[in-house]
């Protein structure tokens, strides 16, 4: 199947990481997406390889804080009204994933992507050139009290047990280890196996470029048209133009759905618009990510400032992004950084693809064994892009996935079960 012709809609970095999988398998690559270039959230996020993020956002007891994040003006998470009625379908599913049971199911999953996730970044950054821009310095987790430690040890137990490495630490302990920080941090957990890029948007611009180098094409075009064919796929441009390939990727993060929903597959999936500002010159120093639990945001240094980030917004893809909240973040973290300059920061947002269940969807079509779903990252699409691109490729080429794919099917949304669902899990190539 060398030379096979391939399609991925999608340039961010789950895209093309699949489109490197793909070349790198002998494919005939081509990559649409409306602006591959510009600005998406593979190029602004806040820079971290957080391989120990393995507990869904949905477990037992969030609902009971979810009214006080809601109300405080500088709370983690805003709803807008106007988007509800669209959200509550995906919220409801939410609600029931947020079980015991559930979360030790989904937190499997994620754990065992997760455990391959430098097994396959690590090759692809020093093939195209960014060995140097990975610094494996772990990140540290900070608390205003010990009770806040306490209230989430359950976590930390239940990372433990899933192969996550912790060490606690004192407030002398974490201020040895950041300086900047100042007295309102009590505890830290330190977690060795976090790692951070230099800057998200130099991966992205350096991987895009890597792949023209090497035969790929990449075209400037909105898909507004997927349909099944025979023998492949046939993708209708913006404009008018048609595009054919024996296979196709579905990769456009939070805009994913609506093609996925072309082709009859129900998909779950919601953009939770996050938030940032990366000031170039903050005055302080931090030599890793550090996040802040109590208030559920983090600041990463990059080789382009000082990045704060954080957020959660429901708001759909098409509502304004409201600033305030990035103004917000940074106001949060002068309270950990005292010595923080603020002038200068530079304001950024982007649309998450969330799924309810904090799983990616990466699986074959339902209706399809030519096309092929990778999305639905929520904030692990830098983490996970590369290895998501593994398995595309294996699903591509006929191979036998490294993970059983089954909790990350499409049809998981479904209450019908298939024979295709069945097969699809093995990889069979069919």
């Amino acid at each position: 199947m060398a030379g096979m012709s391939v399609i991925v809609v999608g340039a961010g970095i789950v895209g093309l990481s699949v489109a490197y999988a793909a070349l790198q398998s002998g494919a005939a690559v081509t990559i649409i997406d409306r602006d591959p270039g510009g600005d998406k959230v593979s190029l602004g996020n806040a820079g971290g390889i957080a391989v120990t993020e393995v507990m869904p956002a949905s477990v037992p007891g969030l609902w009971k804080k979810v009214p006080f994040w809601v109300l405080d003006p500088l709370g983690p998470l805003t709803l807008r009204v106007s988007h509800a009625p669209h959200l509550l379908p995906w919220l409801w599913s939410f609600a029931k994933v947020g079980t015991a049971s559930e979360a030790r199911r989904i937190s499997g999953a994620l754990a065992e992507i997760n455990s391959r996730v430098y097994d396959d970044l690590v090759p692809l950054f020093n093939k195209v050139g960014l060995a140097n821009d990975l610094f494996r310095k772990g990140a540290l987790t900070v608390y205003e009290s010990e009770s806040g430690l306490r209230r989430d040890q359950p976590v930390w137990d239940a990372k433990r047990a899933l192969g996550v490495e912790t060490e606690e630490l004192s407030a002398s302990q974490v201020r040895n280890m950041e300086p900047a920080l100042g007295p309102i941090v009590k505890h830290g957990v330190f977690t060795p196996q976090w790692s951070h890029v230099s800057d998200p948007k130099k991966v992205v611009d350096v991987l895009r470029t890597w792949l023209v180098a090497n035969g790929a094409q990449i075209l400037r075009g909105q898909v507004d048209l997927l349909v099944a064919t025979a023998d492949g796929a046939a993708l209708t441009l913006n404009g008018g133009r048609t595009l054919k390939a024996a296979k196709t990727v579905i990769a456009a993060g939070a805009w994913s759905a609506q093609l996925a929903r072309q082709l009859g597959d129900r998909v779950l999936l919601e953009s939770e618009r996050g938030y940032n500002t990366t000031i170039a010159s903050p005055g302080v120093a931090l030599e890793r990510e550090v996040i802040f639990a109590d208030r559920k945001f983090v600041a990463t240094p990059l080789s382009v400032g000082l990045r704060v980030g954080g957020a959660a917004e429901f708001g759909g893809l098409d509502a304004a992004p409201n600033f305030d909240r990035s103004k917000s973040l940074v106001t949060l973290a002068k309270l950990y950084l005292p010595g923080m300059k603020v002038e200068g920061g530079v304001e950024w947002s982007g649309h998450r693809p969330a799924t309810p269940d904090s799983l990616p969807i990466i699986s074959r079509s339902g209706r399809s064994r030519h096309i092929i779903y990778a999305f639905g990252h929520g904030h692990l699409g830098l983490t996970q892009g590369p290895t998501t691109g593994k398995i595309v490729a294996d699903l591509l080429f006929g191979r036998v996935p490294c993970l059983n794919l089954a909790p990350f099917s499409v049809t998981r949304f479904s209450n019908k079960k298939s024979a295709v669902v069945r097969r699809q899990n093995f990889g069979d190539g069919w």
